[in-house]
Parts: structure tokens; C-alpha cells; sequence
């Protein structure tokens, strides 16, 4: 595979691509590497010990960052009556009910999280072809199905991600912007390893969190020993 210019440079300043570092030497390390013009997102990539196959081996869950993710988040709430108003309250970018639902049958999907109330599931799991593979599908187990739609616009505004394990029971998931405090960044890291933590299925025999690797958009991978994920539980 060839490589970019930028890519080789960032190599050389990683050194041994293998050696696994504390947290905070990682993303000192990643903080170091040659950039590019735009401020890059920092993500975490968990390999985990499960059979995703599996549906009783489904690791899912979503996190509040106490750092924020360090892009605006735009929120698309599906609600009639009195939590249509908590929601536009909150700060929803766009609020609607059957309307809503009828544009995003349409092709609407300017918006980066939907949130439904339980009663309006009933018309947006039709959209499950459009919504599915973006991964914006309400659903309760990361609080985006609820009657409490205020608290959840809040918890999305303010910096909430998503994760979900994939075919290679692998989980990515933002942590912030390279630009971020190295503090910053290791209380979102430290968030999120907590809740995959918690998101361990009971199923799931042997060892659960087999390694780490954190990068920015445009970056190698830095791998972090994994008891820094297992100090979060």
C-alpha cells in the first residue's frame, strides 16, 4: 500500500508502530504528529472479546462527553404537544411530528441525532432503510426513545456519542478534537471506556477488552495499553 508524504513523516515520529503507551503519553504522542490544516477528530478503536454474531453478544450504549465532541451538534426531535415545546425549549434544530416524519421519508437528513418519543415510534420505524445504515435510529437503549425529550436534547447539544460494536467486534467512537487539552480529551477517553465497560454483555466469556488504538482523521494509530481502559470501571 503506498503511503502519503504526511503519513511517512507522522511515522517516523510514532517510532515503533507496536509499543503500547500510557493514555496520556498517546495522545501527547498524537498531539506531536505533522498535521494538516483543519482540526482533526480524535477517535478511540476498542477490540473486543465477543461474538457479534451473537445477538445476545450486542454491545451498545451511548455516552455523554464532559469535554463535549468540539462540533455542533444538530438535533432533529420527533414530538407532538407538550414535549414539542420541551424540545424546540432545549434547543432542537428542528421539531416536528407527522411532518417531520413525511420529510425525512422524502430525503431530509440534515440533522446528526433523532429523538422520538415512544407514542411517535410507531411512524419512524417505517424509516429504519433511510435511517439504519447513518445509524440515526432512535432507540431506547441510548436514550433517544423518551418522553424526557428536553433532558435528552440537552445530553445530544452537549456532547453525546454513540457507539456500537461491528462485524469485527470492533467500537469507534469520537472522543474530541485534537486541538483539546490532553485533560480534556482523557476525561472523554475515560467516559467512554466506562461505558463500554458497563456495556459488557453477560454472555461474553473469557476476555473482554483485548486492545486500544487512538488516531486523529488523518493519522496512524497509537496503541494504549489496555489496563487504561479497564482503570475507568
Amino acid at each position: 500500500m503506498r503511503r502519503s508524504k504526511l503519513y511517512k513523516q507522522q511515522l517516523e515520529v510514532v517510532g515503533d508502530i507496536n509499543a503500547r503507551h500510557t493514555l496520556e503519553e498517546a495522545i501527547e504522542l498524537l498531539k506531536k504528529l505533522p498535521g494538516v490544516k483543519f482540526d482533526q477528530t480524535a477517535e478511540i478503536a476498542i477490540k473486543l472479546g465477543i461474538d457479534p454474531r451473537k445477538s445476545d453478544q450486542t454491545v451498545r450504549g451511548a455516552v455523554a462527553l464532559p469535554s463535549g465532541t468540539g462540533k455542533a451538534v444538530r438535533v432533529a426531535v420527533v414530538a407532538d404537544g407538550p414535549a414539542a415545546a420541551e424540545a424546540k425549549e432545549a434547543g432542537a434544530d428542528v421539531v416536528g411530528y407527522e411532518d417531520l416524519v413525511q420529510k425525512i421519508k422524502d430525503g431530509y437528513a440534515d440533522f446528526d441525532i433523532l429523538i422520538a418519543t415512544p407514542d411517535a415510534m410507531k411512524m419512524v420505524r417505517p424509516l429504519g432503510r433511510q435511517l439504519g445504515p447513518r445509524g440515526l435510529m432512535p432507540n431506547p437503549k441510548t436514550g433517544t426513545v423518551t418522553d424526557a425529550v428536553g433532558e435528552a436534547v440537552k445530553v445530544a447539544k452537549a456532547g453525546r456519542v454513540e457507539f456500537r460494536a461491528d462485524r469485527g467486534a470492533c467500537v469507534h467512537v469520537p472522543f474530541g478534537k485534537l486541538s483539546f487539552e490532553t485533560a480534556a480529551l482523557i476525561a472523554n477517553f475515560d467516559a467512554i471506556a466506562d461505558a463500554v465497560n458497563k456495556a459488557k454483555p453477560s454472555s461474553a466469556k473469557g476476555v473482554y477488552l483485548i486492545s486500544c488504538t487512538i488516531s486523529g482523521t488523518m493519522t496512524p494509530g497509537i496503541k494504549v495499553n489496555v489496563k487504561e481502559l479497564a482503570r475507568a470501571k
